[in-house]
């Protein structure tokens, strides 16, 4: 009986260790979806045309087509789409002090569709 409760110990420090493994790995894919959202948020403030908007998500999508081996896909895709955000042409017109003001918006996650 003591074996058997050493056992199921073992098993339930195992599954926490894999909870907690998710959860680190859940809450790094939501800051990263953050960060995106926040900066959709931004270009739209800044008057993103639609066809410049699908240019950059067809362009993320098409260079995260195939997965790299040892990442998490989703992970890759919401990085690549807030590096190609990031890169729009829009954010480099802009001087520094409006862009770090923007960024401190008090609720980033308002978006209206």
């Amino acid at each position: 009986e003591l074996q058997q409760t050493a056992e199921e110990t073992e098993l339930l420090k195992m599954e926490l260790q894999m909870l907690e493994t998710e959860r680190v790995r859940l809450s790094l894919v939501e800051e990263k979806l953050l960060d995106v959202l926040q900066l959709l948020q931004q270009l739209r403030d800044l008057n993103i045309s639609k066809r410049a908007l699908g240019k950059i998500l067809l362009s993320t999508l098409e260079s995260c087509h195939d997965p790299q081996p040892g990442k998490a896909h989703l992970f890759e895709v919401l990085d690549t789409l807030y590096q190609e955000l990031r890169a729009c042409e829009l954010f480099q017109r802009q001087p520094a002090e409006k862009v770090q003001g923007q960024q401190s918006l008090a609720n980033p996650l308002v978006i209206s569709c």
